[in-house]
C-alpha cells in the first residue's frame, strides 16, 4: 500500500495504518457523526480492519484530526465512507484535502466507479470531482434506507 504523506498546511495526510488512531475514530463517529451514532467499539475496529484508513495528523504533535475510510476491491470498485474533521480543524480545506488525497491514492487502481453518500457535505465532494448519481432509479439498497 502507498502510504505516502501529503501535506495541506499544519497538516499530514496519510495513508499509513499504523498511524491510525482508533479509539479517537471511534469516539468521534459513534458521538458525533449521524451516520454512526452508537457504533460500537467492535464494529468500528472491524471496518478500519477491513478497509484502506486515511488520516490527517497535525504536523507539529502528530495527533489525528481527521479520519476517512473506504472499502473497495482495489480493481473496479470502492466505497468513501466515515469522512470526518474534528471541530477544531475545520474551516481549512483540511475535508477537501483529506478526500482529494483518498481520490488521489485510488487513482493506480483504475477503479471503475467510487461511491459515496452524504446528506450535508456534498459542496466538500463536488471540489474533488464527485457529482449525483446520472441514473439513481438504478441503484438499489439492501437495509439501512
Amino acid at each position: 500500500m502507498n502510504d505516502s504523506v501529503t501535506l495541506h498546511g499544519p497538516y499530514e495526510i496519510s495513508a499509513d495504518p499504523a498511524r491510525v488512531d482508533a479509539a479517537r475514530v471511534h469516539q468521534w463517529l459513534s458521538t458525533d457523526a449521524y451516520w454512526a451514532l452508537g457504533r460500537s467499539r467492535a464494529k468500528q475496529d472491524a471496518a478500519i480492519a477491513g478497509s484502506l484508513n486515511f488520516g490527517a495528523y497535525d504536523g507539529s504533535s502528530g495527533e489525528q484530526v481527521a479520519y476517512a475510510r473506504v472499502v473497495t476491491d482495489r480493481a473496479t470498485f470502492a466505497w468513501l465512507c466515515d469522512v470526518y474533521v474534528a471541530p477544531g480543524a475545520r474551516g481549512s480545506g483540511l475535508g477537501t484535502a483529506l478526500v482529494d488525497a483518498v481520490r488521489a491514492h485510488l487513482e493506480p487502481f483504475g477503479l471503475r466507479r467510487v461511491l459515496l453518500a452524504t446528506a450535508d457535505a456534498h459542496g466538500v465532494y463536488e471540489k474533488v470531482g464527485f457529482k449525483p448519481l446520472n441514473d439513481p432509479e438504478s441503484w438499489m439498497a439492501l437495509g439501512g434506507q
